[in-house]
C-alpha cells in the first residue's frame, strides 16, 4: 500500500507529512540546503565524531523524508559517494519534485526499498550510516531492532559510524538505544534530547570516540563557519549532561 503524501506550507517552510500530523520532513524554501529540523542538525553532529575533515567518503541513508540530510551532505562533502535507501516510491517522487533532491547519479545512488532488508543483503561498506526512517505514525518498524543493527555494525568500515534518530516514548527510545548498545557491545552513546523530542544515537566501530566538550565547541564554530551549521545548542546539551566536559564511547 503506498504512503499517502501531503505538503503544506507554513512561514515560508514547506513541510512534508505522510498523511497524518506528523512531520517527516521540512525545508525553509529560501535556504533548500540547509537542514530546518533541529534533529537533522544533531544527526550531522557525527561528522565530528572522526578527525579526518574529509571524511565520511561513503556514506547510507535509510531514509530519505525531504532529503534534508542527503542535500546537505551532498553539498558540504563534495568527495562523499551518497547512497539513499528509500521503501515509498512517493517519498521519491514528493523529495525530487517539492524538496530539490539532487539529480547526480554519479554522486547520488537512489534504491527504492525496504532499508532493512537491504542492510541484511548488501555487502557494500560505508563509513557513516544515518537511519532516519519512520511511517505515517512515526513508528521506525524493523529499523528499530536488534537485527538491523547488528547489520548495521556489519555493513561499517573500520572507522565507521553509526547515527539514528529515535523517537517515541521514553521507553522506545530507551529501548531502541538497548539494541543499539547491545549490537555495537556498548560502543554507543545516545545524546540528550532534542526539544523536538527526538533523541539521536550513535554507535561506532573502530577506534573510541573521546571527545573534550572545548575542543568539540572548537570544532562546532568551524564546522558552522563552512557550513552554517549550528551546533551550539547541542554542546549546551552536553555540557550540561557531561559535567566533566568530554564524552567517549
Amino acid at each position: 500500500m503506498t504512503t499517502s503524501i501531503d505538503i503544506s506550507e507554513k512561514s515560508g517552510v514547506r513541510y512534508l507529512h505522510f498523511g497524518s500530523s506528523w512531520v517527516q520532513g521540512a525545508m525553509r524554501i529560501a535556504r533548500p540546503w540547509n537542514l530546518e529540523l533541529e534533529y537533522t542538525r544533531e544527526m550531522m553532529a557525527s561528522l565530528l565524531l572522526r578527525s579526518d575533515a574529509r571524511w565520511p567518503k561513503r556514506i547510507l541513508l535509510i531514509g530519505l523524508g525531504a532529503a534534508s540530510l542527503t542535500k546537505f551532505l551532498y553539498r558540504h562533502r563534495p568527495d562523499a559517494h551518497l547512497t539513499i535507501v528509500e521503501i515509498e516510491p512517493s517519498v521519491v517522487a514528493a523529495a525530487r519534485h517539492f524538496f530539490k533532491f539532487p539529480d547526480d547519479d554519479k554522486r547520488i545512488h537512489l534504491i527504492v526499498a525496504d532499508g532493512a532488508e537491504y542492510i541484511l543483503g548488501t555487502d557494500k561498506k560505508f563509513d557513516l550510516i544515518l537511519v532516519d526512517g519512520f511511517n505515517e505514525h512515526a513508528h521506525p518498524g524493523q529499523l528499530n531492532s536488534l537485527p538491523f543493527y547488528q547489520a548495521c555494525r556489519s555493513r561499517l568500515n573500520d572507522q565507521g559510524v553509526l547515527a539514528v534518530n529515535l523517537l517515541g516514548l521514553c521507553t522506545g527510545v530507551i529501548g531502541g538505544f538497548a539494541h543499539i548498545l547491545k549490537a555495537f557491545d556498548e560502543q554507543a552513546l545516545l545524546f540528550p534530547r532534542c526539544e523536538s523530542g527526538n533523541t539521536i544515537a550513535f554507535a561506532r566501530e573502530g577506534d573510541p570516540v573521546c571527545i573534550c566538550l572545548d575542543e568539540f565547541k572548537a570544532a562546532v564554530l568551524t564546522l558552522k563557519t563552512n557550513t552554517g551549521l549550528n551546533l551550539l545548542p547541542t554542546l549546551a546539551r552536553l555540557e550540561n549532561k557531561f559535567p566533566d566536559k568530554r564524552f567517549s564511547f
